[in-house]
């Protein structure tokens, strides 16, 4: 198939920097510009797990003829500079430009070069609806479990590009903003597009799934980023697993591999490591006839992808006992606004973990 980067019609740059955004890219492709032209560009991250899928996004994304570029944008000291100064051409003449993560200072530095006149903002998990409240609330962008944090040196100096980018990002003038998205958005901003991603392209392009008996198990980063106690978490999903008789455990990217050894351990639990976003293992199968999730993006996204299924979608609330000391204090209420504004889920009530 030849790349669809060449065709006529306004050329799209898209920014994306984890598997789920590139997914997103496609989806919303899809939907909105079927054979306009897109050169995806991928600002790779040093994590090894998070390589590894974004480099099976890339492989599908030209499959369906879509141009990619691989950027070792974080390979080194002169890497960012190196980056930026090979996209300055494509930034300039970019008439639209797609990303995935606003709140990355990449992309915010980026979005300062960029003349484009059209932004526009896919998925990268529940950050959206964070990202959308604070625009239109013209706070700082800050990451949700980053909030009540002081700000540190670096923060300090990036502050002028974060505000830049969130001047850039409000719209006005003959600038026009989308967000694309498959998470509940009440507070948008006065002049923002909100187009809701129904998970087309992954409902067109594989499945529908294969169901097993049982029930499979999706992990979070609750643990890594320092909102949920490691012991207390563990302790849930073996009460969990136990309860609804999970066998597999779909670890997330950015679980550690010391946890996930001690999980698989402790709850004989068969951990697998995903080599795509979970919407698409799903999807292919096979896969549990319930998938049990903590507060999470796929709570959203996977009744979505899964639709038309015999799959249930279950969500375990967390209990405010296990956060750790040094969680945000917007946590607990962010957690429960990601469960409580789930469609087609089954609420579970926390399970104990002692």
């Amino acid at each position: 198939m030849s790349p669809r980067a060449g065709n006529a019609g306004p050329h799209t740059l898209a920014f994306v920097e984890s598997p789920v955004q590139l997914l997103n890219v496609l989806e919303w492709a899809h939907v909105h510009a079927p054979g306009a032209g897109l050169t995806l560009v991928v600002l790779s991250p040093v994590d090894p797990m998070t390589r590894g899928q974004l480099r099976r996004m890339a492989e599908l994304a030209r499959e369906e003829g879509y141009e990619v570029r691989w950027e070792e944008a974080r390979g080194g000291a002169s890497a960012p500079f190196r980056t930026i100064g090979g996209l300055m051409g494509l930034l300039r003449r970019a008439e639209r430009i797609v990303m995935g993560d606003p709140f990355s200072r990449y992309v915010q530095l980026l979005l300062t070069i960029t003349r484009a006149r059209e932004l526009v903002v896919v998925d990268d998990g529940t950050a959206t609806m964070e990202f959308v409240t604070q625009l239109a609330r013209g706070e700082r962008l800050v990451r949700w479990h980053r909030r009540g944090a002081r700000p540190g040196p670096r923060d300090l100096l990036f502050a002028p590009v974060s505000s830049s980018a969130r001047r850039r990002l409000t719209p006005g003038g003959q600038r026009r903003v989308e967000v694309f998205s498959s998470m509940p958005i009440e507070e948008a901003p006065g002049g923002v597009k909100v187009t809701g991603n129904e998970f087309a392209w992954t409902r067109a392009r594989f499945g529908p799934p294969r169901i097993t008996k049982g029930a499979d198990m999706v992990g979070t980063s609750l643990v890594e980023t320092g909102v949920v106690d490691g012991d207390r978490y563990l302790e849930a999903v073996r009460s969990l697993a136990k309860a609804h008789g999970a066998r597999r455990y779909f670890a997330h990217r950015r679980e550690s591999a010391e946890k996930l050894h001690r999980l698989a351990v402790e709850t004989g639990l068969e951990v697998v490591r995903p080599d795509l976003p979970l919407e698409l293992i799903a999807r292919r199968g096979p896969v549990g006839r319930t998938i049990l999730s903590f507060p999470s993006t796929v709570v959203h996204t996977l009744p979505l992808a899964l639709a038309g299924t015999e799959v249930r979608v279950a969500v375990c609330d967390i209990d405010p006992d296990w956060l750790t000391r040094t969680a945000s204090p917007r946590a607990q209420g962010f957690l429960d606004g990601v469960t409580g504004t789930a469609r087609d889920v089954h609420r579970l009530s926390a399970v104990q973990a002692v």
